[in-house]
């Protein structure tokens, strides 16, 4: 099997580490996505070979090359020489792992494997030897089949394991990647079981990272065999994947701990398919999920960004917690998320997480994530590195698609530090160009101690004018008083639709006198209403758009890579010149304004993908969902969806994979129109 088989990519690619600093954090009701929770494996069965008690942590090239000609000897060399060179092993990243089309296609003549060599002319065990020299591991690649993933295809395991398992003992390998292309047919299972004894007979410690795509429940089966496994299909470098695999994950958080992990597959920052916001999230997510921390970007090329988001140590250490407890979902209502993680020093990492596209207000308490009642508590921001006291609210204003995350403890110490000042803005900045809107933000004391000579301020882009319609300073705000204040916010005449940057300030003083200054940046949007009577949506500026492959297209299909790779919008035979296409998951956000009554769309899978694809539809107004399709499959003609948005400011439309994954769930809106 292979996801979205119509691109060149396979079941994608995958460090043992002692805990990362316990101590950093010292001083230094709501709607859960429906899952089945999976329960524990029972005790005695976890994988006895002693690896990963933490979740591995390293690099895999796959994300960033394919089997393009640019993975080869050199690139690897090149990882672990930077692994050392920037910090990253220090930081506990330790696995250097290749993937596909490292081998040729055909055994030698006494059916072992040989290196490819072109990309490898001193071949793997002289690879593994300078990786170690680095004090670096190595990782390999195979597939429990009879060839691998890529069209390529090099030589398969099955039936061949328990020699391929010595032969990578013999060169050193420190870690396997064990596929699922190519199986014959043959049980998961027992495939996965003939591997984990052969990788035992080599009696060389050897990682196990079982890529069967979550196809099998390997969350219920696996812990006995291997170190960790794949709970889904693969990701890509988009937001769409990356959400969507998030959530099948975060509901399998009894299976997960020490030397067991649950993979949600490799990371994506810094291959370019994201926002710095994003992949933020994207590594905060992972981290809280107890995830394997996999590089999946080639680090030769990464940018100074890239490199601080996989370097926060702070958040590594919150992945790398020995405890091994994995987050576990506490809210996720209207896209705002909390995930709670229990580390091994009492304290809790909290993920507030924002999955809608525009800034939210997210808040959960001490007691709620699981800490006992106290008289204060620290609270330690691992992305800003600062450290607050507050009386039990947790809470931050996200920005669209970002995530807060937290370390919170119980601590005597509390008043030792600053008052946690939460900044808010009160309603959505949609600005019409040319007239003024109305704004208020809010600054709020959480902390157990005052904040003292509090002042807001709110700036916006050059030409914009931001002016303050009441008082922007008080002397004090006690704990959960605010001081709030409204701005008339007026975008130039000729500001063109789009998003535009606005950022809060707030300035105050703790009891003990230090000055503490807090910024938190807003997206406002200059936004069009809709033409008298509507029209057709394709037509019109988009709020925001995120898709499970390439961009959102207008008036063509989804062609998964560049805009405009797509073909005419087809659905059981019906082409449509007008329409959107989208790919699983999708989330395309509209400005109605208040002033429109209906949206009407023909919907289904592109006839392009043959008897493929799965998908369902949905048409949100403000927030409610206002309709919906069942799953719907390509062999299914075009079906009607509309929706009642009367008096909604913002129309979101949203395509799911059906609850199967998104396996070439091409989306098409056909006919898409709205009457206004």
């Amino acid at each position: 099997m292979r996801h979205l088989p119509s691109r060149p990519t396979r079941a994608n690619r995958h460090r043992v580490l002692g805990a990362l600093v316990a101590g950093l954090l010292c001083t230094a009701g709501a709607v859960v996505p429906a899952a089945a929770h999976s329960p524990a494996p029972a005790a005695g069965t976890r994988a006895a070979n002693g690896l990963a008690l933490t979740p591995p942590m390293g690099f895999n090239n796959w994300n960033s090359t394919h089997c393009r000609a640019e993975f080869n000897e050199d690139m690897v060399k090149g990882i672990a020489d930077i692994f050392v060179e920037k910090g990253l092993k220090d930081a506990g990243y330790e696995y250097v792992n290749l993937d596909d089309c490292w081998a040729v296609p055909e055994r030698d003549a006494e059916g072992k494997l040989v290196a490819d060599p072109v990309r490898f002319p001193h071949g793997i065990e002289a690879v593994a030897d300078y990786v170690h020299a680095k004090g670096l591991k190595l990782g390999i690649y195979t597939s429990a089949g009879t060839r691998t993933c890529d069209s390529v295809g090099i030589p398969g395991a099955l039936g061949h394991e328990f020699s391929d398992a010595q032969q990578f003992a013999d060169w050193g390998v420190d870690y396997l990647k064990y596929d699922n292309c190519n199986n014959q047919g043959v049980d998961a299972k027992e495939r996965y079981t003939t591997m984990r004894d052969a990788l035992v007979a080599t009696g060389r410690p050897i990682v196990y990272s079982i890529c069967e795509w979550g196809q099998n429940k390997p969350w219920e089966w696996a812990a006995e065999l291997g170190n960790l496994w794949r709970t889904t299909g693969d990701i890509n470098d988009s937001w769409g994947s990356m959400l969507s695999i998030m959530k099948q994950n975060l509901p399998l958080a009894a299976a997960a701990g020490p030397g067991h992990w649950n993979d949600p597959d490799m990371l994506e920052v810094g291959n370019g398919g994201m926002t710095d916001t994003e992949y933020r999230t994207h590594f905060s997510m992972w981290s809280v999920m107890a995830a394997p921390l996999l590089i999946g970007s080639d680090l030769r090329t990464a940018s100074r960004e890239t490199f601080d988001i996989l370097s926060n140590e702070e958040v590594i250490a919150v992945d790398q917690d020995p405890l091994g407890k994995q987050g576990e979902v506490l809210s996720s209502e209207d896209g705002r998320w909390v995930v709670a993680k229990e580390m091994a020093d009492g304290s809790r990492a909290v993920a507030l997480f924002n999955e809608t596209g525009s800034a939210q207000r997210i808040a959960t308490t001490a007691a709620a994530v699981g800490l006992e009642r106290a008289s204060g508590y620290t609270v330690r921001d691992l992305w800003a590195h600062t450290t607050r006291n507050t009386a039990g609210g947790l809470s931050a204003t996200v920005p669209a698609h970002g995530t807060v995350l937290l370390r919170v403890a119980a601590d005597p110490r509390w008043a030792a530090h600053p008052p946690a000042v939460e900044l808010a803005l009160d309603g959505s900045p949609l600005v019409e160009a040319g007239r003024t809107a109305t704004l208020t933000t809010e600054v709020t004391d959480l902390g157990r101690t005052p904040a003292l000579t509090v002042s807001a301020a709110l700036t916006g882009p050059a030409g914009w004018r931001v002016e303050a319609a009441s008082p922007t300073r008080t002397p004090a705000l006690p704990t959960g008083r605010a001081l709030a204040t409204r701005w008339r916010v007026t975008a130039p005449a000729a500001a063109a639709p789009g998003g535009y940057d606005l950022a809060l300030t707030a300035q105050y003083r703790s009891p003990t006198g230090e000055r503490i200054r807090s910024t938190v940046p807003f997206l406002a949007h200059v936004v069009v209403p809709p033409p008298p009577g509507g029209g057709y949506l394709s037509d019109l500026p988009q709020l925001s758009a995120s898709n499970g492959y390439g961009p959102v297209e207008k008036d063509t299909s989804n062609g998964e890579s560049a805009a405009g790779d797509g073909h005419p919008l087809t659905i059981g035979g019906q082409v449509y010149a007008k329409g959107l296409g989208a790919h699983a998951a999708s989330s395309v956000e509209y400005y109605a304004g208040g002033a429109c009554t209906a949206v009407t769309a023909q919907v289904g899978v592109d006839d392009e993908k043959g008897a493929k694809g799965t998908v369902a539809f949905e048409i949100w107004a403000d927030g409610t969902k206002a309709a919906s399709t069942g799953v719907l499959t390509n062999a299914m003609a075009p079906q009607p969806l509309s929706a009642d948005v009367t008096g909604a400011q913002v129309v979101r439309l949203v395509v799911t994979d059906g609850g199967d994954g998104d396996d070439s769930d091409h989306a098409d809106w056909g006919d898409l129109r709205i009457t206004c």
